[in-house]
């Protein structure tokens, strides 16, 4: 698993920060997270790169340019996000948003950055889109209601910032497959089921993708898991056929065995 998520604010137009009013909404916005610009309130430059939030930095970069092209991730996002092609398109800078320093621990991680985003767009109207870790792209104005929850307990905070589910027809039936859950589980989850509706389907999968962000790789090859002993899944590590070899937990529902 990386030691970091890198995540990237979309600008309509380019922009510097003003991280004192940054500083400021995050402590509006998550009151119990200790919270200074690097440095100090006090004479503190309002485009430091730095926050410090607790015991951890964060760092905050402006970029005078579009992110680098990424065709298959704004097909992705536009799925959910119909608007996604169009903003890739016309937004003009961006921001780098990342935690510093090694070996950190993917949720904690993944809450604070989603927190910082979240202040980010709260202070700046320039502000038009997110893509997280490079594999997940939402709106704005999704990350500004969701990222409120970035400190709540499991299962309340916001998974499907950082994780992409996308169905799919398979030879069997159809499927569902994860996109980001990696970063906090080593492998996405790819469920094919013959049976199962697909709101039913994208139920359990984002389930199962919200559980492994909360515990890590927890589910072994072989096991099962379902809402009680009548329903269970069984999981199997491997190599996906579909997504060019992408490790994954490969789940099914018992009639493709």
């Amino acid at each position: 698993m990386s030691n970091s998520f890198l995540a990237l604010v979309l600008l309509e137009s380019p922009a510097t920060p003003d991280m004192v009013a940054l500083a400021k909404a995050v402590r509006a916005r998550h009151p119990e997270l200790p919270m200074e610009v690097e440095g100090g309130d006090e004479g503190a430059r309002q485009d430091s790169p730095l926050i410090r939030c607790g015991n951890e930095l964060v760092a905050v970069m402006s970029m005078p340019a579009p992110i680098p092209e990424d065709s298959g991730l704004w097909a992705r996002a536009s799925t959910t996000w119909p608007q996604a092609e169009t903003v890739a398109a016309r937004h003009r800078g961006h921001l780098i948003v990342s935690v510093l320093g090694q070996n950190q621990r993917q949720l904690p991680t993944a809450r604070l950055t989603t927190a910082v985003i979240g202040a980010l767009i709260a202070t700046m109207p320039q502000c038009c889109g997110v893509v997280w870790n490079g594999k997940v792209a939402r709106p704005a104005d999704l990350w500004l209601d969701m990222s409120s929850r970035s400190f709540a307990p499991f299962p309340d905070y916001p998974v499907s910032l950082w994780v992409d589910i996308l169905p799919f027809r398979s030879d069997v039936g159809i499927g569902a497959v994860t996109m980001g859950l990696s970063a906090f589980a080593d492998r996405e989850i790819q469920f094919e089921t013959r049976k199962l509706p697909l709101a039913t389907l994208l139920d359990k999968v984002d389930g199962l993708a919200a559980y492994l962000v909360e515990h890590g790789p927890v589910v072994k090859d072989g096991d099962t898991f379902g809402r009680d002993e009548r329903e269970r899944f069984a999981v199997r590590y491997k190599n996906s056929d579909q997504f060019g070899g992408l490790p994954v937990f490969f789940c099914s529902d018992g009639s493709m065995q």
